[in-house]
């Protein structure tokens, strides 16, 4: 399927799965992991882009699906809002990757930037959003009514691109819910699941995944999931906040210097 897979050095794969350990520990936090582990991916030799994001959504499936798990145990988000939201992610995340498979990415670079820049504006100049736990949310057909929509376009933009769904998803449900932001990353882990799942279900038929590869740096996407959603669950919505502001800040670098070096 990917001619020259099997003859790269022996530590490719290990640092594809140390870069895996760390974004699947940044996306259970606050979302963002594509931001490490899409780019490693992108150095394997013999892949070309579109291979890279298919392969990256199987590593990027078992560690949502940990940290979902482990964030569910123990924050309890609602699953009346949550599963809907999910499933209209789903269907977005397969209309998002039939349109990778036919257009560069790059045509979505200047849109992402802008909102990225709004993201990090508002968390920045909004401090007590989402970090006080006292907050008093609307009832559950309200919320439904604002995140289904929500959770449509999400799912678009993780099958198209991928990088900084979980800091988006992590903002709008902060604001849409009106959550904390832990209570909105245990959501967050369950609705990218979703999305990751939609896209890996359109590109998997058409042998784009690179399955032992995948499957590496998803053990290693677990691990970092894991541990993830305990430190989150552990320091909680002030540490989360202040994740996101790193991440969203790193992904801004990156899509910039990418942008503008193009």
């Amino acid at each position: 399927m990917l001619d020259g897979i099997a003859d790269v050095a022996w530590w490719v794969p290990v640092l594809l799965c140390l870069a895996a350990l760390l974004a699947g520990w940044v996306d259970a936090v606050v979302g963002g992991g594509g931001l490490i582990q899409l780019p490693a991916l992108l150095l394997v030799p013999g892949f070309a882009p579109v291979h890279a994001l298919a392969t990256n959504k199987v590593g990027s499936v078992m560690g949502t699906l940990t940290s979902a798990t482990t964030y569910y145990r123990r924050v309890r988000p609602d699953l009346r809002t949550t599963l809907p939201v999910a499933g209209v992610a789903f269907l977005g995340s397969m209309g998002g990757a039939v349109v990778a498979n036919h257009l560069p990415t790059e045509v979505f670079t200047p849109v992402i930037l802008v909102a990225l820049v709004a993201v990090l504006v508002f968390t920045v100049a909004r401090p007590r959003v989402g970090t006080d736990d006292q907050v008093d949310p609307p009832p559950a057909g309200v919320v439904l009514a604002r995140t289904v929509p929500f959770g449509a376009v999400i799912g678009f933009y993780d099958g198209v691109m991928g990088p900084g769904t979980g800091s988006f998803l992590v903002l709008g449900l902060v604001l849409l819910a009106r959550t904390t932001f832990l209570r909105a990353t245990a959501t967050t882990k369950i609705v990218n699941a979703a999305t990751n799942l939609g896209a890996l279900a359109y590109f998997a038929p058409l042998g784009l995944v690179e399955w032992r590869l995948g499957v590496t740096i998803g053990v290693a996407n677990m691990l970092g999931g894991y541990l993830g959603a305990r430190t989150a669950v552990h320091l909680g919505s002030r540490f989360v906040r202040a994740v996101l502001i790193v991440v969203v800040c790193a992904l801004l670098l990156r899509l910039g210097i990418q942008e503008f070096a193009a």
